[in-house]
């Protein structure tokens, strides 16, 4: 089969595509002809080099396919059923997947990051880490979906417990992570404040259901944040990082939350401890999700 891999960190050149045998399933795993493959910001970072990444590396998160062969013990799924791949994987065995937590398990494994990817023709995976593909989207939709999905909806439900009339501010909304952040936080009932670059942009958020959308190219998403909202949002949605950190604390009110999952425009940031405790606010940090989000997201598809 063929393989998109790298065997050396470095820019678009590194990828190749490999001729590689065809997985042999194991217990309880699934054989997938993967239909599509999608791309992530992670894709980049893990190219470019991420330390302790173990090469040669097949790519790519997110995927969605048709199952071919099942392992005997396999009773959810059968072959012909079209399915989508969970980005991570974990052994069901350890601690934290019984209570819910696996994300914060040393044992959890990206896709494409710390474990073979799925960019290929064919994918072995455990039937506990793939779900059915609803009717309603093709391929390429139900490959799109997984990874910024997850993340976003742990930020949202788990983490924060985002809820109906609140408000929320949302960076980066045309972005993937963004614009799956916008439907979840319109899903759940909050008031969304979305802040994106360029008019074509500030009309896709405005399509995802974003309730006002904040061209930062030309006002101060901050302020505007603070005034639409009577006082600053309960919540901001945070993954870009430096370029957008004094904005955020800016919109936030008394109280309030930040919760973040990256930090695309860098990693350096200025805080004021004494404004923190006097404000009572909370800056919350979060990476992927757990099993249980990801079948909660694939039910609001």
């Amino acid at each position: 089969m063929k393989a998109v891999r790298i065997h050396l960190h470095g820019g678009p050149h590194v990828l190749s595509i490999d001729e590689m045998d065809q997985p042999e399933l194991k217990k309880g795993d699934i054989k997938i002809k993967v239909k599509a493959a999608a791309l992530n910001h992670l894709d980049i970072f893990v190219r470019e080099g991420i330390p302790g990444i173990s090469l040669p590396l097949v790519m790519g998160s997110d995927a969605a396919g048709e199952i071919v062969e099942c392992a005997n013990d396999v009773t959810a799924f059968s072959p012909g059923d079209h399915i989508v791949i969970m980005p991570f994987n974990i052994n069901t065995d350890d601690p934290l997947f019984k209570e819910n937590k696996e994300n914060l398990s040393r044992n959890y494994q990206i896709r494409g990051e710390h474990c073979d990817g799925v960019q290929a023709e064919y994918v072995v995976v455990s039937q506990d880490f793939v779900m059915k593909k609803a009717e309603c989207i093709n391929w390429q939709e139900a490959a799109a979906f997984p990874l910024v999905a997850l993340t976003a909806y742990h930020m949202l439900v788990t983490k924060v417990a985002l809820k109906a009339g609140q408000w929320i501010l949302i960076h980066g909304a045309s972005s993937g992570v963004g614009s799956a952040a916008i439907q979840i936080a319109k899903t759940l009932g909050a008031n969304v404040i979305a802040s994106t670059s360029s008019p074509e942009k500030v009309d896709l958020a405005q399509k995802l259901g974003a309730d006002h959308v904040i061209n930062y190219k030309e006002v101060s998403t901050g302020k505007t944040a603070r005034d639409v909202s009577d006082g600053g949002v309960d919540v901001v949605f945070e993954h870009t990082g430096e370029q957008t950190w004094k904005e955020s604390l800016r919109a936030l009110r008394i109280g309030g939350k930040i919760v973040t999952c990256g930090a695309t425009s860098g990693y350096n940031i200025q805080l004021d401890l004494r404004a923190l405790f006097s404000k009572q606010q909370q800056f919350i940090g979060s990476t992927m999700g757990t099993r249980s989000d990801m079948l909660a997201v694939n039910k609001l598809v």
